[in-house]
Parts: C-alpha cells; structure tokens; sequence
C-alpha cells in the first residue's frame, strides 16, 4: 500500500461488516459432540483355539475347567454354536461379522492372493467390532494371537493397516503369528516387538504374561474412566500347538489318560448326554478303521500317546487357572456384572500331530513325518522347553466327542465348538443351554445390541458391507426363541458344507496333509466329491439321509454354490499350500544383499533370505585374543533354527532342523584382528560350508531339506551378537554375547551371490 492510498479520503466507504469478536469474554465456545457411553456394558470376548466341543469340563471334558465351568453356569452354554474350521477365518469372521470369504480371508492370513476371497486383508468397507464401539466411546483392547496380518507385513516396514492397531485397537499385547512357543513368545505391544517380562527358568509362561497385561490394560483404564466402557478381545492361543504348560499342571494328569481315546470318548459322551449339552438319542459314532485301536497299540505307543494327551490338558487346565484371576479381576473392580463375555474356540480340535502326535509341529507345516522311535525317545520333554509337542489325532476324535473329523474340515468336528455367553446384567437362565443354532458371524451384532450400538452406513467415507449375521439376545432372552437366520455356508480347504432351515450337507472331500491324505477315505476331487444330507435332529451327522430326500440335498448344494459365489469362495483349493499359485508378491522383496547391523530389534524371518536357498552368511568383526566366544547371528532355536558362532575360539554353524541338530565346525581357532566368519548351503552337493575371510576351513553333508533358514511358525527373529530365548542347541546358553565387535552381518544371494562369485572366480584366477 503507497503512501498515497494510504491517506485518502475514506468518508465514503461502505459501513463496516459485523463486529468480530476479538477476546474470549466476547465469543461463545463450541465443542463437537463426543460419544459417552457412561454406564454401558463392557465386553469381553475370549477366543481359545483348537478347543473342540469336548474338551472343556462344561461340555463334558475329562480336563478340568472349573472357572470356564463357573462362567457357563452363571451364563449360557450354546450347543449348536459354529465357526470356520481354520484360526484366521474363524478371527475375521467374528471382528468383522461378515463371511471370512467376503472379507478377504477365506484362508490363512499369512499367504494372501490375488483372488477376492483369499486377499489375506480385511477390506475398510468391513470395519470391525472394535472400531464400531471406538467410534462410539468404548476403549478398546487386544491381547493375544492376531493372525490376521499377511505374513509380508509383519515386518518393521510394515505396512501396518492390518495390524491390530489399525483395525480399531486401542492397545495391542501379544502374537502375530498362528502359533507361539509359550515360553519363549515373539511378541508385540502395539507396532513395536518386545522381550517377555521374564525368562522360561524364572518361571515365564506366555497365558500368565497374557492374562497379567489384560488385567493391566482394564485396570488402567478403569482408574482414569470408571463409568467408560471396554471392549476386551482376548486370545490367549491356548489349545494351539505347542501344548506346553509348567510341569505340575502336567503331572496332574498322570495315568489320566491310560485307558484310551475311545474310553475318553465314551466318557465325554455319557457326561454330555447326562447333562444336556447333548440331547438324548444322539448316538456316538464308532471309531474309524484309520484312527488305531488303542488296544492293538505296543505299551511303548500307548505311554507316548497318554503323555501327550497329559501335556495338553494341562495346558488347559493351567489357562482355566489364570482365567479364574482375569474374572477375579474383574470382580475386583465391581465390573463383573456389567460385563458381557462370550467364551468360544475358533475351530474344533486339530489333527495337525497325524497318527503317533509330533514333538515339533513345525514338521506338520514342512511336510516331515515324525518318527516313533524318535519320539519315544523324548517323551520326557513333552509340554516342556525341548518339546513344541501336538498330540495324536485320536486325542482330537476323542476330543471332538460326538461328532466326525477335526480341525480343516467342514464336518461339525471342524466347525461346532463350545459357546458360553453370559449376557451383561446376568439371565435368569442361569447355567441353561441353548439348542439355537448360530455361528460366529452372529456375536458382532449380539454384541452391537448388547451395547446399544447401531452399524454405521460409512466409515472414513467408506460404504460399509452388511452384516451376515443376526443377534443372538432373542435366544438369550427365550430359550424356545427360533434361530436367528436360515442358511450359512462353510468351506475350508475345499472341504464345504451348508446349513439351511436345520438341514445340513457336507461333501466327502479331503484336503491333503501329513496322515489325511494317505489314510482317510473321501473324494480327492471335487468334481467327483459326493454331498451327504443330514436332518435336522441329526445332532451328530450320524445317519445320512441324502438318498431318501435327493431333491433337498440337490437345493442345499445349488445353494451352496450361490453363497459361494455371493461370498467370493471361487477358486476352491484343497492343500495348505494350494494358494501358492496366486500368491501375492511381496511388496518389498527379500533383497539380494542384505546388511544388518547391530543395535536394533530382531529382523523378522520373513524378510531374511534363506539359508537354504544358498545364500552367503558373513559376519565382520574384529577377533579378540584367543578367538573370542560367543553368537555373532541366530535365528530360530532349538525347535527350528541356525546359529553362527564362536565356541572357544572355533567358528561353527549350529542347524536344527524340527528338532533335529547338525554343525559344521572348524577345528581352527581363529587369528585375532578382523575377519570375515561365513556359511553357506550348497544345496547342489548337499553340504554346509564354513568360512574364514573366503576360505572354507569345515564341512559337512546337510539335509537338502534344511528347511527355510529357521523360519518358525510363530517367528524367531534374526539377533545379532547374542541369542534370546531358546538356543538353537544345548552347546550354549543365551545371551551368549559375542566378546569380540561385530561390524556386520551380510546375506548375498541371487544375483548379487552371482556377481560376488564371478569375482572370487577372478581374483582366484588372476593369482594363478
């Protein structure tokens, strides 16, 4: 502005606008409105996994479950209740109350593709339960096993959009993986990795470290807000290989299971049937020709096979335990009977250990079969630090008393489990069972009426899917209420089946696995896959009715095909790796070379190129006198894993491959000053290579399936100058830190492993 404008003659402007307020005594606040639901109920949703509908004492178990028995009395036992027969689907299905398929996750997270169905990522047109209550005021918690999280992403790269606190989680403390070993977890509190609070020898146990941060989460929330309400999700993995539980909870049931699973079968049955959690006139199916006559078993196999069977009720048992302090906890805060819990488990009980059991599940997921001799061998070890043990598939019949099949399989064995719901404020029907049949997808709006809630049309501008399940308070209110819908489908592994108006059929097809697919009969095909109908007060699919009623069986499978399509189920697939053929490529590929130096977290197995795959090891660092001692990298432990290190002076690498060990060891020690300590698999000749500066100083004959550089269900993690938790051999002891300096570690593989041997190839030449 001149100076000119600045002083001319204003007289004739037009009047000034409406006074502006400039002080605070001369504005009026405002304050968007905030949700607060004081006074409303908290709820607490406990998943189990592998839990099948016989295996907890309310449903007639032989394991004693007295505070999970306590709950069911002061609460409701729903009898016809049905998940998914996988962990991952079972998971998705109940956060978001939609299909598993149509959301993403028809299979395990871990391998997403590129088809709808089997994306491995909820979509954000599915918002969960969580984030339904966070918007509307609940503070909102998870504890435990996610898997839900593409095995790509689990990375401190992320992505983290489907990481717990993305989905609506307010805090997270636990696992990411399908499985943990529970005395040595890989954990997570929010995005970030963290030790345990302890170590196995001071007593740490993974479902007491659990229900402790449980507690601490509700309690402080409670101390800031006592009228806010929560939303708990709490699962602890307890029923999931490995079954480890402190020794005395396992001696418990010494001799217990002496007499066999058909005897433990009959008994559970007599109880269910005696109490009502099975209606009377079922009838207990025979034991199949495939699943051994435990008479006709050596004493040898029948003291392994009870002892597994000991390790996994004491499992049990000792989580009913720690539960009980989670409800006293509650109680404690005055909270209990304005707190909503459902109980259930995420499929039926699994068969992953195949027909003797297996002292390491790894060898399930890899494809090695367990050796009797092997385990008899171990049978000390089970349920302990040695051991990440499964028990024999007729412990999963036995345990999925009185239906068929297991875990994997859309048989009601696979997909009915055990259901407790005690409504918040409590029910007058207290210790009742509930006939209704329901499923999974039924609990987010249970829980969304419990709470007053209704589903939003949009969240973050995105339309959201409906709903494919019903509220079940109308059964909780009256227990001759109908049930709440009339269809829904099920498939896993190629395995289908359907619910319609109380009938239901299931096709004969078997996915392949360790045992399945040499043993047990059924169609290998689906084109040649026969659908078996059964009625509805079949409670046990005993007795196939398909032929005296071919038009309903011929209407449930059209219908099945239309849910499947409704859902995006398409393309079916019947093996745990038959996804492999659309698997999503990684968004940020192992890299050819990669460099890892010390001084931050562990590098999780996903993103570390594998040994096995020929990749060079080389660790810099500078020697002290004398050789120095101690890890320079390891990854995995004694369950699956490899370790470099220095043992006295020597270098070596330490392999375990599902509990078997190996080592390449020099008898060198090695020279003070900076050197170059390596290791390579050349798969070609079947021998693992030990290195010093580039020259090989031992080896020795390797497996060729040494599997996948020590990747471990349920993740170990690249450390670098020490070990944590388990070794991955007896010969030393974690921490075990490297008393020299280590610069680097470096893997170079592909075509970086190409162009670094083109190199030596010269050099090597040139010196002649």
């Amino acid at each position: 502005m001149t100076d000119q404008q600045a002083g001319a003659d204003l007289s004739g402007a037009a009047e000034p606008g409406p006074k502006i307020a400039l002080t605070a005594e001369e504005s009026t606040p405002w304050h968007p409105a905030r949700p607060r639901p004081a006074g409303k109920p908290n709820v607490l949703v406990v998943l189990l996994d592998d839990v099948g509908f016989g295996q907890l004492g309310a449903f007639g178990a032989e394991i004693a479950t007295p505070n999970i028995d306590r709950l069911a009395a002061s609460g409701l036992r729903y009898n016809r209740f049905h998940v998914t027969a996988m962990c991952s689907p079972t998971r998705a299905a109940l956060l978001t109350g939609r299909n598993a398929h149509a959301v993403g996750v028809g299979f395990l997270a871990d391998m997403p593709t590129g088809y709808p169905g089997y994306s491995g990522r909820i979509p954000r047109s599915a918002a969960t339960i969580a984030r339904t209550l966070r918007d509307q005021g609940w503070s909102t918690m998870a504890v435990g096993k996610w898997h839900l999280t593409p095995r790509n992403d689990r990375s401190a790269a992320g992505p983290y959009d489907t990481w717990p606190l993305a989905q609506g989680f307010e805090h997270y403390y636990g696992f990411l993986h399908g499985d943990a070993n529970q005395w040595t977890p890989t954990l997570y509190r929010d995005n970030s990795p963290v030790e345990p609070p302890s170590t196995p020898e001071q007593g740490y146990h993974l479902t007491e470290d659990l229900v402790d941060q449980a507690l601490r989460i509700v309690r402080d929330q409670k101390h800031a807000a006592p009228e806010k309400p929560f939303f708990c999700y709490f699962a602890p993995g307890v029923g999931h290989a490995p079954h480890q539980a402190p020794r005395e909870w396992i001696e418990r049931y010494a001799g217990h299971f002496d007499d066999g699973w058909e005897a433990v079968r009959e008994r559970v049955f007599a109880r269910q049937v005696a109490d009502g959690v099975v209606p009377e006139g079922t009838e207990l199916s025979p034991r199949p020709e495939w699943i051994q006559d435990w008479a006709e078993l050596s004493d040898e196999e029948r003291t392994l096979y009870a002892r597994y069977a000991e390790a996994h009720a004491g499992f049990l048992s000792h989580f009913d335990h720690h539960f009980g302090r989670l409800l006293a906890g509650l109680e404690e805060l005055g909270i209990a009977d304005n707190t909503m819990i459902v109980l259930t488990s995420d499929n039926g009980a699994s068969a992953e250990g195949g027909r003797h059991g297996s002292l390491n599940e790894h060898r399930f997921g890899f494809g090695v079969a367990d050796s009797l001799d092997d385990n008899l061998a171990a049978v000390d070890e089970i349920g302990g630090f040695e051991a990440y043990n499964h028990y024999p598939w007729g412990w999963a019949w036995a345990g999925n008393a009185p239906f068929h099949l297991w875990k994997r399989y859309s048989w009601l064995g696979g997909t009915r489990v055990p259901m407790i719901l005690k409504p918040a404020g409590g029910t007058a029907d207290a210790g009742a069972i509930r006939e209704q049949w329901c499923h999974v997808v039924d609990l987010f709006p249970t829980i969304l009426e419990t709470c007053g809630v209704e589903l939003p049309e949009q969240v973050d501008g995105v339309e959201q899917q409906p709903l494919a399940g019903a509220s079940l308070l109308p059964s909780v209110r009256d227990g001759s209420a109908p049930p709440a819908r009339e269809t829904q489908y099920f498939e896993t592994l190629g395995s289908r089946s359907i619910i319609h108006r109380g009938w239901k059929a299931t096709t004969d097809h078997r996915s392949l696995g360790v045992d399945d697919e040499e043993m047990i009969p059924g169609s290998r095909e689906f084109g040649t896959d026969t659908w078996h109908l059964f009625a509805p007060d079949d409670f046990a699919e005993r007795v196939d009715v398909g032929a005296e009623y071919p038009e309903r069986l011929a209407e449930l499978e059209r219908l099945w095909w239309a849910e499947a399509e409704a859902n995006h189920v398409l393309p079916l697939t019947d093996g745990l790796y038959g996804h492999l053929v659309g698997l999503e490529p990684a968004l940020w590929p192992i890299s050819d070379r990669l460099v890892v130096v010390p001084g931050a977290n562990p590098v999780v197995d996903e993103v570390v190129p594998s040994l096995a795959a020929g990749t060079l090891l080389e660790a810099e660092t500078e020697v002290p006198p004398g050789g120095g001692e101690g890890v320079l990298a390891a990854m995995g432990d004694w369950s699956n894993g490899w370790a470099l290190l220095v043992r006295e002076g020597r270098p070596e690498l330490l392999l375990n491959v599902t509990s078997t060990p190996y080592r390449v060891r020099a008898e060198l020690v090695l020279e003070p000053g900076t050197r170059v300590v390596g290791f390579r698999f050349l798969g070609a000749h079947g021998v693992g290579v030990l290195l010093v500066d580039g020259v090989e100083v031992a080896r020795t004959v390797l497996p060729q399936g040494m599997g996948a550089g020590g990747i471990q269900i349920g993740g170990g993690g690249l450390r670098l100058g020490h070990d944590a938790g388990f070794p991955v051999s007896a010969d030393y002891l974690p921490p075990f830190a490297w008393t020299g300096q280590l610069r680097r570690v470096i893997f170079t593989g592909g075509s970086a492993l190409a162009e670094a041997d083109a190199v030596r190839l010269r050099a090597s030449l040139a010196a002649e």
